[in-house]
């Protein structure tokens, strides 16, 4: 008869046990940096459309702008450089992860503070130019961080580190949304529609937040370089340079540099997963798309319902915003307790389902009630789905190549979504909203049989996260998949 109490009380204890891995120091770390990541992307992506369409700017014009955000999906670009390349004097300080995030973070700082000083209404084009740079200084601040976070602890900490970043991500989404929306509507001493000098005060606000970001990449401690990987690439440039010895020896040199850099991240992931690596791109490039092309239009639907900007900071903003959390939190435990791929699976499914909410929303109109309930389901699903794919794409990742691999997957994650987002305000001045809810719905139906293929061909690397009893400091290469 005690059987039953015994198991539920071992159960509690067990999760209870799970559950302190959140307070793991790299945990801890990744919160502060999460928050420095996600503040400047909704100040040029769901903040700025708020913005833009106050200030009298058409959808389709705001839509298109939201290819400055296309500047994330293409940072496989640069990031090589940023892998392999220490910042003259800084990198000596502060190591090379932590000084391109330094730099990073500075850059950031000063382009928010020149979005503040812009006006859409005068001078689009200016404004344009600041917000790339602060999508460019991002960008390049993210490659960093996954490059630190997936360095700093072994994959059985992995899910735990997305969460606690994530958590960090949403407030300063909170932040950059609830806040700088506030802020506007709290200082309007004209009591007009559109005041300027409002968002000038909100954006610097913005950029003074930076330094959350800045303060603890000061504090906290380089992740230990990878002796084994460091002296691998050196024979590797050696090995290059004596097969072209006709070649001088600086542009020898250079090239095999560019040889380790560029070529061999992606011949390494092709190497290691085979022909299946077509169906993990596949999946990456696919996985949010039901989200992000629904995302982008968001703010402007909103406004279109008649939401004040009030009842958009509080509800959708604020409390969305933390629902988002909650959702990540389960997440990270979920997907310690049961693996990767069913919370990967699950997630897909929630998301592109709570689009069709929208759909309901945009028929019912201005109902507050309705977009509580809208707000709160789409996301905390979104939560839960963003944590287990963070994982999933580090589970990925070779340590040998982590900045370059990982900038890879993000990047292939946000092109196809971003690039569709761009005509949203087309497609709904041709179907309008509740055709184009349903729409993104559909988008994310192709996604579950790509997660269900990924799991049958793939399923090593990527289901072992959390079920892994090894050291959380230790970081094992992925084995490698058959082809």
């Amino acid at each position: 008869m005690q059987a039953v109490p015994e198991r539920d009380g071992k159960d509690l204890k067990q999760w209870l046990n799970s559950a302190r891995i959140y307070l793991h120091p790299r945990a801890v770390t990744l919160l502060f940096l999460g928050f420095s990541a996600g503040l400047p992307l909704m100040l040029v992506f769901s903040t700025l459309s708020y913005w833009l369409r106050e200030a009298g700017i058409d959808r389709g014009t705001i839509t298109y702008f939201s290819w400055v955000a296309l500047t994330y999906a293409f940072k496989w670009v640069w990031s090589p450089i940023i892998d392999r390349t220490p910042i003259p004097l800084l990198s000596r300080w502060l190591g090379r992860r932590r000084s391109w995030m330094l730099t990073a973070q500075l850059a950031i700082l000063a382009s928010l503070v020149g979005m503040s000083g812009s006006d859409p209404t005068q001078n689009l084009e200016l404004m344009a130019f600041f917000a790339l740079m602060v999508a460019f200084s991002s960008a390049t601040q993210d490659i960093s961080i996954d490059a630190y976070r997936i360095e700093s602890a072994g994959p059985r900490l992995q899910a735990a580190m997305a969460a606690t970043y994530m958590l960090g991500y949403r407030l300063a989404m909170i932040v950059a949304t609830t806040g700088a929306l506030l802020i506007a509507a709290w200082y309007d001493p004209t009591g007009d529609a559109y005041h300027r000098e409002s968002w000038e005060i909100a954006y610097l606000v913005m950029a003074a937040l930076m330094l959350v970001g800045i303060i603890t990449t000061l504090l906290v401690a380089e992740p230990a370089p990878n002796g084994s990987a460091a002296q691998q690439e050196r024979a590797q440039i050696e090995a290059f340079m004596e097969q072209r010895q006709h070649l001088p020896h600086v542009l020898a040199k250079t090239l095999g540099w560019l040889y380790i850099a560029i070529w061999c991240p992606f011949a390494d992931f092709v190497r290691r997963y085979g022909r299946p690596a077509l169906l993990i791109l596949a999946l990456v490039g696919s996985y949010r798309i039901a989200d992000v092309v629904m995302g982008i239009i968001a703010n402007v639907f909103y406004v279109d319902m008649g939401f004040t900007k009030v009842e958009v900071a509080e509800i959708t903003k604020l409390f969305g915003t933390l629902m988002t959390i909650l959702g990540s939190l389960c997440g990270g435990l979920l997907v310690y307790r049961f693996g990767v791929m069913r919370m990967l699976f699950t997630g897909a499914v929630l998301a592109a389902g709570t689009n069709l909410l929208f759909s309901a929303l945009a028929l019912t109109g201005h109902s507050v009630p309705f977009l509580i309930v809208t707000v709160s389901l789409d996301n905390f699903s979104a939560g839960i789905a963003t944590a287990a794919f963070i994982a999933y794409l580090s589970s990925l990742t070779s340590v040998s190549y982590t900045a370059t691999q990982y900038a890879l997957f993000s990047s292939v994650m946000l092109l196809l979504p971003k690039f569709l987002a761009g005509f949203s305000g087309d497609a709904v001045d041709l179907i309008g909203y509740p055709l184009f809810f349903a729409g993104t719905a559909l988008l994310g139906m192709p996604v579950l049989v790509l997660v269900w293929l990924a799991a049958r061909y793939t399923p090593v690397t990527a289901t072992t996260i959390g079920s892994d009893d090894r050291d959380a400091g230790d970081r094992h290469e992925p084995a490698k998949q058959p082809s």
